[in-house]
């Protein structure tokens, strides 16, 4: 691996930098976005070149870095693997997008344990927009959904020290923690005069991907909590199970709220079970390219079952893009509040040192060639939590799509 290689200093930086250049590169970090997977290996090798030797000089770079290594006053604390992250790191900052990100092999992994389901803290997925630290949403029963952080929340304080001081990283690991340790946050929210004081004891976070329940003998509810790894293959289970499959439901509930996103594949695999074979999932558009169009496969399981999604503003990504094919087909009507709109594609590139770069690449659309990035899926059936939900536990949202699916029956 590349930090522990004795490699020339230069080179090592040389590289470093260029590996931004010349190869693909990554995104944010625990808003899981709408992501593509690809290792270095995968690409080949890098071919360092600069494609634009009359605008862009290295010269400055290299005086700094130079004047640093030779007058800087404590040289014996001048960590070169540091600052070659961090070079890279300002680089790719220097786009403005939340979803473009270097990590470094810590936070690589960190980022991987995210998606695969293994982690300590508050369990909120998190972003950075113009300076603020914000919430896009809390996981499901996690600390953070418990102590009543919301979608949209902006996070002020950390203990006592301005979001705003530190990077989207470095923020991240101030709030997560071990179990059982406490993190004061300080929280200005739409609507509020004076910033919430939230204290929040971190947890393990166990991300269960889907859970079932049987309503009753007619209505089903099946929550989607992240699109990792194992959603897929979970989902699977679940509507193939003896149960699902002996004594199908007359209607279905799928959940999507406060869902981040996750892997573009396994949202379009989840559709293969409500759509017919070859049916348009999603529309990926990037720049130069002629439009690639993703389809379902397969044979679907679930085809004519009376279906409601409930989403809101914490559902993004692969979320919408789920919700919005099942709605361009008309396979689903839409329940709840507006949701997140985040409506671009990060490829995740990994390389031979562990670190690695999510990097948008592209745009996605609905099947009707609806661009949702930055607004949001609008619900067919608006349906709003209020204050005194929140208090008594009562999942309006749930309850009010038990009441549609139950009407229809009557309506037979």
């Amino acid at each position: 691996m590349l930090r522990h290689q004795k490699t020339p200093t230069y080179k090592l930086i040389y590289l470093g930098i260029f590996c931004f250049i010349a190869g693909f590169v990554l995104n944010n970090y625990l808003i899981n976005g709408t992501l593509f997977t690809l290792s270095q290996e995968e690409k080949g090798p890098v071919e360092i070149t600069n494609t634009s030797p009359d605008k862009v000089s290295l010269s400055l770079f290299w005086e700094v870095w130079n004047k640093l290594e030779k007058e800087y006053l404590e040289t014996d604390k001048i960590d070169y693997e540091t600052m070659m992250y961090g070079a890279i790191k300002g680089m790719v900052d220097s786009l403005g997008d939340p979803y473009t990100v270097f990590m470094d092999p810590t936070e690589s992994k960190e980022f991987s344990d995210s998606l695969g389901g293994t982690l300590e803290g508050i369990g909120a997925e998190l972003t950075a927009e113009e300076g603020v630290l914000k919430v896009v949403t809390p996981l499901k029963n996690s600390p953070a959904e418990k102590a009543g952080l919301k979608p949209g929340d902006v996070i002020y304080k950390i203990n006592e020290e301005y979001a705003s001081d530190f990077n989207l990283f470095d923020a991240i690991a101030k709030i997560r923690g071990p179990k059982g340790t406490v993190v004061n946050l300080s929280i200005l929210r739409e609507g509020l005069d004076e910033p919430l004081e939230l204290e929040i004891t971190r947890d393990a976070i166990h991300l269960e991907s889907v859970t079932y329940e049987k309503i009753d003998e007619k209505i089903a509810y099946i929550s989607i909590n992240q699109f990792n790894e194992t959603t897929s293959s979970d989902f699977e289970k679940i509507v193939s199970s003896k149960e699902f499959f002996e004594n199908p439901p007359e209607g279905l509930i799928v959940d999507l709220r406060y869902n981040g996103g996750g892997y573009l594949t396994s949202a379009v695999e989840i559709l293969s079970n409500f759509l017919s074979n070859n049916t348009e999932a999603v529309i990926i558009r990037q720049n130069g390219r002629e439009d690639e169009i993703l389809y379902t496969s397969g044979i679907p399981k679930i085809l004519d079952i009376p279906l409601v999604v409930l989403q809101n503003e914490g559902s993004a990504s692969a979320s919408e893009i789920m919700a919005g094919a099942l709605r361009d087909h008309k396979k689903a009507i839409l329940m709840g509040t507006q949701s997140f709109g985040k409506g671009t594609v990060q490829e995740v590139d990994t390389f031979r040192d562990s670190s690695s770069i999510r990097l948008t690449i592209a745009k996605w659309l609905t099947p009707m060639g609806t661009d949702i990035n930055k607004a949001g899926l609008a619900p067919d059936i608006v349906v709003e939590i209020k204050d005194e939900d929140y208090e008594t536990k009562f999942d309006r949202q749930k309850d009010e799509a038990i009441k549609y699916l139950k009407n229809l029956e009557t309506k037979k």
